[in-house]
């Protein structure tokens, strides 16, 4: 008998049955849609998109109410809140924008 690990999609709620998908914790169609989201990048660096591409791409930041995350930070010790105007990591306390904002820009477009 064969123990199949399942998880449900981070978007939809949908169980995600292939092991990338579990991985990422998104389906093919969602990870295309957050993909192809349209949000404006211009107040951010490279290397803040880049970050926040890889969080989405890791599972690392996931729905906690319909527009706050918890998202894992770079090197997995932290967690922060998170939302599309502000977050608790070092540089939202700061006051700049961080790109936990940013990925959670990019699922809330998608």
């Amino acid at each position: 008998m064969q123990n199949t690990h399942h998880t449900n999609c981070l978007r939809c709620g949908r169980t995600l049955t292939s092991a990338k998908s579990q991985a990422t914790g998104y389906g093919p169609t969602c990870a295309r849609h957050i993909r192809r989201a349209q949000v404006d990048l211009a107040d951010y660096k490279p290397h803040q998109i880049t970050s926040a591409r890889e969080l989405i791409e890791d599972g690392a930041i996931i729905p906690l109410r319909s527009v706050i995350f918890i998202a894992v930070s770079t090197d997995g010790t932290e967690t922060y809140r998170t939302a599309p105007t502000a977050c608790s990591c070092p540089a939202g306390i700061k006051g700049s924008r961080c790109y936990h904002q940013l990925a959670a820009r990019m699922l809330l477009a998608a």
